[in-house]
Order: structure tokens, then sequence, then C-alpha cells
């Protein structure tokens, strides 16, 4: 319980809402409400419309698992504790419901009302069960009989009986029965029979031949609705709805005195499945005496009771068997080449000429997973050290460092098994890594490891020579081909030799802290930032230029905030780029009147981190590991390295100047957090994303004639 308590009264720094800040939960939602434009807008093809659909729902079920479970903690503090907050949260859980049961509202009419239509004029009917015709009833038959009938498992509850367990993030069916086939329906209170809808293993969606040609689908709810009869033999069947519950996915790691780290993590992860029920989405059609019995059962207020549609779990539209027609999808961005990084056999040898930077997903991954496949053939390297967040299912990554180790190299890998939903993932791999002779390292409680970083040290002429990948995003090839990022390969010893110095803390190691060119989280991050926002502010008070532009995932830490209001108060022109949370309030008089917000969605997720400094022309330019949130600054480990090549930095400024520049897919971020899209005013259209790749496709086209001139 300790952590919980912990973590309930970290939570009340967040809670409060006033004229300064935006609360953290409800910018999180106005960012989610971003995501579920792009499936309101009829401009975005209908597959990608579905797609930010399965995005929205996902986002949602993470949000309600941990953010609105970290909430509802605090409803157990003393009202001392709470009396002094403006917003109690009580209030603000009253607040997120009611967004968010606005939202559901939207995305129930934007995909009754526009997807299924959409998929029905392409040639592909979303039918239920009651639209399968003859042929079609066959054929769901058979599939259900050969292959559903053997997951289900179907309880029936008689009166009195207490419910089954739930699981987490599980749909059910809870389906009124009665007994004897003679019973007229209705003459007594039915029994209650439910059973889970076994997605996963099974498919949640199947496709069927439709009547006059192309085909229709059915959900695998539908499915066992159909089969009902086949279920409850002894029942007649009434009435089928559908429930899911979402439990508190937090890890309460502190309750886990004896244990390791990585004990601690396998035992909090079973802990996980049986977590404190948070949320009970039920159909809208159930009987009160249903809902009112599973709210008893799980000890929900009226608060956690959301009424919803037929179906749950949306996030499965990912899945949903459709072969889009090309004018259903977005138009296809292969990856790039690197302009310079083919020139040479070698890429240690490219490298060491000057630094080179990488844009994902518009240039290959295959850079950073071909310099450690290199760097573990390679007979002149001798050392690899990395940090691992997230990696991918099937990881060339890991691959690498294993056929390293086994090449006779000394791999030092630092795996974060605290990366919440990657936690089983990181363990697997860690211990896969351990076995084949990799120096697998673990953080410490509380503290993760966040930072992005490769270091290779290899034997050459001049002597040893360290290598560094520096990078916004994971080594994680599958989110790498969605994820908008930066990744730095360089030899600058200013650089190499305090990555060196990072890796040495986190193996344990004494060294000095005290870092000149990177600025390194929980040491000195903060305060690396401070005086980067401080150094403007004093300039513009001294009447010279000034200027901070800043792209991030999220803003929520006030003291940034604060900062950052202060320098709006001596005039320094501020822009910022924000995917998502963003606490701070843009654009009000008296606070911030010189502060510019806006956010960009569109068919890459947006998740690197730029800080540009005018530092008197000289144009201070960091990529980072960390957004401006407390966690990030104070209880993560987290690198901002500066760019110093000029090429670097040019290739920067033009990729940050489009994002400035976008008029098509920017959303202006406002104190009132209304979404309000950036529009052209007669401008020419400008889409970041898309003219980014066309900025970096002209590089390798310049490149490419220049070698043949």
């Amino acid at each position: 319980m300790i952590e919980k308590e912990r973590r309930s009264e970290a939570s009340l720094a967040l809670v409060s809402s006033d004229e300064r800040y935006v609360n953290r939960e409800l910018s999180w939602l106005s960012f989610n409400e971003r995501v579920l434009q792009e499936a309101e807008d009829p401009a975005v093809p209908l597959y990608e419309r579905l797609t930010f659909l399965a995005i929205f729902s996902s986002n949602l079920d993470e949000f309600f698992r941990v953010r609105v479970a970290s909430l509802r903690s605090l409803l157990g503090l003393s009202k001392k504790k709470l009396e002094k907050r403006s917003l109690d949260p009580t209030e603000l859980l009253r607040r997120i419901n009611g967004l968010a049961l606005a939202q559901q509202e939207r995305f129930g009419l934007v995909f009754r009302g526009h997807i299924l239509p959409g998929l029905r004029d392409a040639g592909t009917d979303l039918v239920d069960e009651l639209g399968v015709d003859a042929e079609g009833q066959g054929i769901v038959e058979a599939y259900f009989a050969d292959t559903v009938a053997e997951h289900l498992r179907p309880i029936v509850l008689r009166d009195g009986q207490e419910l089954p367990f739930l699981k987490d993030h599980t749909v059910y069916l809870v389906v009124e029965l009665q007994v004897g086939a003679g019973i007229e329906m209705g003459a007594v209170e039915p029994q209650l029979g439910i059973l889970e809808v076994p997605s996963p293993p099974l498919p949640r969606f199947r496709t069927i031949p439709a009547s006059g040609g192309g085909s229709s689908i059915i959900f695998l709810d539908d499915i066992i609705r159909l089969n009902l009869s086949r279920v409850f033999p002894e029942h007649v069947i009434g009435d089928a709805y559908a429930l899911k519950i979402l439990r508190d996915a937090d890890l309460y790691l502190d309750d886990e005195f004896d244990a390791g780290l990585k004990q601690a993590i396998k035992r909090s992860l079973k802990k996980r499945e049986t977590g404190v029920p948070i949320r009970l989405l039920y159909d809208l059609r159930s009987s009160h005496t249903i809902v009112n019995r599973l709210k008893e059962h799980l000890g929900l207020s009226e608060e956690g009771l959301i009424p919803g549609g037929r179906y749950h779990n949306l996030h499965d539209l990912f899945a949903l068997p459709v072969r889009p027609a090309p004018e259903h999808e977005n138009p296809s961005l292969a990856p790039l080449a690197h302009p310079t990084l083919d020139e040479r056999p070698s890429m240690f040898d490219v490298i060491r000429e000057k630094d080179r930077l990488l844009h994902f997903p518009y240039q290959s991954y295959e850079y950073v997973v071909r310099l450690l496949e290199e760097a573990a053939s390679d007979p002149d390297v001798d050392a690899i050290w990395i940090s691992l967040y997230r990696v991918a299912q099937g990881s060339a990554i890991v691959r690498a460092l294993i056929q390293a180790s086994q090449n006779g190299k000394d791999v030092s890998a630092f795996v974060e098994v605290q990366a919440r939903f990657d936690e089983e993932l990181n363990l697997d791999w860690a211990e896969l890594m351990e076995r084949a002779g990799v120096r697998t390292l673990y953080g410490e409680r509380g503290i993760k490891v966040h930072a992005k970083l490769a270091l290779i040290r290899r034997r050459e002429s001049e002597g040893r020579r360290l290598y560094a990948f520096l990078a916004t995003g994971n080594f994680n090839e599958k989110t790498s081909r969605i994820y908008a990022d930066h990744g730095l390969m360089t030899v600058d010893p200013r650089l190499t030799e305090e990555v060196f110095r990072v890796f040495q803390g986190l193996a344990g190691e004494e060294v000095d802290a005290d870092f000149e060119y990177l600025l390194v989280a929980p040491h000195h991050l903060r305060n690396g930032f401070n005086a980067l926002i401080d150094a403007e502010a004093a300039a513009a008070e001294q009447g010279r230029p000034s200027g901070i532009t800043v792209k991030m995932n999220s803003l929520q830490d006030r003291g940034i905030i604060e900062r950052l209001y202060q320098a709006s108060a001596s005039g320094v022109p501020i822009k910022l780029v924000i995917r998502g949370i963003c606490c701070l309030r843009p654009g009000v008089d008296g606070l911030s009147e010189s502060i510019e917000g806006r956010s960009i969605v569109d068919r890459f997720l947006e998740h690197s981190r730029v800080f540009l400094f005018h530092a008197d022309g000289a144009d201070k330019l960091y990529l980072a590991s960390a957004d401006w949130m407390t966690r990030n600054l104070e209880r993560r480990v987290e690198v901002a390295f500066p760019i110093y090549d000029d090429d670097v930095r040019a290739e920067l400024r033009a990729v940050l100047d489009l994002q400035l520049e976008d008029n098509t897919k920017a959303r202006i971020i406002d104190a009132a957090q209304r979404n309000e899209f950036v529009t052209a005013s007669g401008a020419p259209a400008v889409r970041s994303q898309i003219d980014t790749y066309r900025y970096l496709e002209g590089l390798l086209e310049a490149q490419s004639f220049r070698e043949q001139g």
C-alpha cells in the first residue's frame, strides 16, 4: 500500500486546474479529441479513419486503466489533504466522465454514420447476427461448431450466486435465460448466463460471403449470439448484452519489499490481472437489474458506469479484415535511403567523416539495425552499450546484440523492465540476452531509464574510438514505421565520451555527474533547461533578440511552465509544438500572450523532442528523449544532446519550420483547448509530414545528382 499512498500524494499536484494551468487529464482528453477529429474528417481516406477510431479506443482504455485509476486512489485521502485544492478528485472524475462520454458518442456517430456506410459502399458490409443470409448462416454455424465452441466456458448464475471473476480488458456477453422451452419469456425473472468472448485467441472478425457478391464481416460476438441456443441448450434465450471491465493497470512495486526489481515486476504483473475495477462499459440496452448487479459485484460508483453500444474493445478495428482500395488508404511513403550512409561499405567510415542524422519513419530504420549488425561482426569492435526501453517482437536489435556477444564482444544492455505494458516482453528479452552472455542490467525502482542511447567502441589506427547513436525514439523497428523521431550517429568526443559516462553511471560506477555538453536527468536536465529559458528572458529584458521554439509530446511540469510564463512576461516569443498534453495556457493576456501553441495529428505519431533557443543568434539546438514532464525531469534517466554539425542543424531547422508552417493538420492549442484547425488563409497548403518526406526526398535526389556530376 505504500506505493499507492505515495502515488496518491504525488497526484495531488495534478488535480488542481486553476487559471494558470490546464489540468493534465483534461488536456489528455483534448489530445484524444484530436485523434477523433481525424476519424471524423471526410478528407481522410476511409480505412485511415477506421484506424484513427481504433487508436482513439485504445488510447481511452489505457487512460482509464492508468490515469483514472490513479485519480480514484485520491478518493481515499482525508479531506484535510484535499481541502486546499481548487478542483477535488470527485469533481475532476465527473468532468472526465462527461468529456469521455461525449467523445464516445461522437465515436459512435462517425462509426455508424460514416465508416459502416463507407465500408458498405466499398463492397464490405459489417453485419450482425440478424443480417446473415442463409448461406452465411451455414458458414457461421460451421465455424462456431468447429472452432469457437471449444473456447467457450459458459456459466449460468442461479439466484443469489456470485458473479465469476471478470478479467480486465475483456469482452463478455451477459445473456438473459429462461428455464424450459415452454415458458413464456418474461413470465418470471430470467436467470443470467455469462461467457467470455474468446478474442484472443480467436480473431475478433470473420469474413463471410455476401448475397449478390462481395463479402460481409461479422463480429465474433455476433457469431456467438447467433449460436446461443447451442451454448445454453436447456434455456430459452433472451437478449444478450456486451460488457467490459477496466481494472487498475498500475504496478505497485513498493508492495514487494523482499524482491529484486525483476522479481517485483513479475509478481506485480500477476497482480495487475486482478487490479481494482475502475470502469464498467455496458450495452445501453442492458436492464437495470443486470447493471446494478454488476455495479454491486464490482464495487463501482455511478461514475464508473459507462453506457455504450453493442460492441466493446473497438481497438480491434486495427485487425478488421479489409483489403482497402487505393483510394481508401494513404498513399504509400516508402522509407527513403539516407543521402550519405550508403556511400561506403562500412557505416563506421561514413560516420567517422561527420555527424549523420536520420529522420524516422521518412528514412529507413534499417541503418540503425545495420550499424549494430556491423558492430556485431566487425573484429575491431570490442564493446557495445545500449539502453532498451521498448523493443519490437522478434527484435533485430536484440538479435544483433546476442550475435555480438556470441562473437566475443563485451555487450551491456540496460533493459527498462518498468516500461508500462511492455514489462513482460522486456523481461523475456532480458532473460534471453542473459542466457546468450549479454551483460543485462536493470534500473532502480521508481527511476526509469528512458534515454535512447547506443555506444560502440572500436579499435582503429589512432586508438580506440567511440561511435554513438543518440535518439528521441526507441530501438524498435516496428514503431519506427509510424513514430516520427530523429536519431544522430556521431563520433564527436564531446558527445561520445559523455554518453560513455552515462553508461558507467547506469552500471553503478562512480562517475562525475557534472556533464559539460549533455543535459542528463535526473541530475541536472531541469537546471539546464531552466538556464536556457532564463537566458532568453534576460536577453529580451535587455532589448536583445530572443526566442524559444520547442517540439515535444507533452508539457506538464509546472516549474518549466512558470519559467515559460516569466519568459513571456519578459517579451520572449515562444512557439510550442505539442502533440499531446499541454498544461500551459497559451495566449492569455498578462500571463502568456507571447506564447503560441499548436499540435499536429496526422498519419505518423509525432514523437520527437526538439529544443531551439535563440542564444543571441547562436541558436542552441538540442534533441532529447525527454518531454517537459515532472516524471522525465526528476524520475527518469533522460538525455538531451546538443547538435553541432551545420548540415544536421539545417535539416532539423527545415523540418521544424515545416511543423510551424503546417496549415492542414495543425490545431491551435489555446487556453480553452478548443482544437481549432490552423487555416491556410490564402497561403499555400502545408502538410508538414508529407512535406518533410518531400524535403528529405529532395536531399536524396540532390546527393544523387552530385555523385553523378
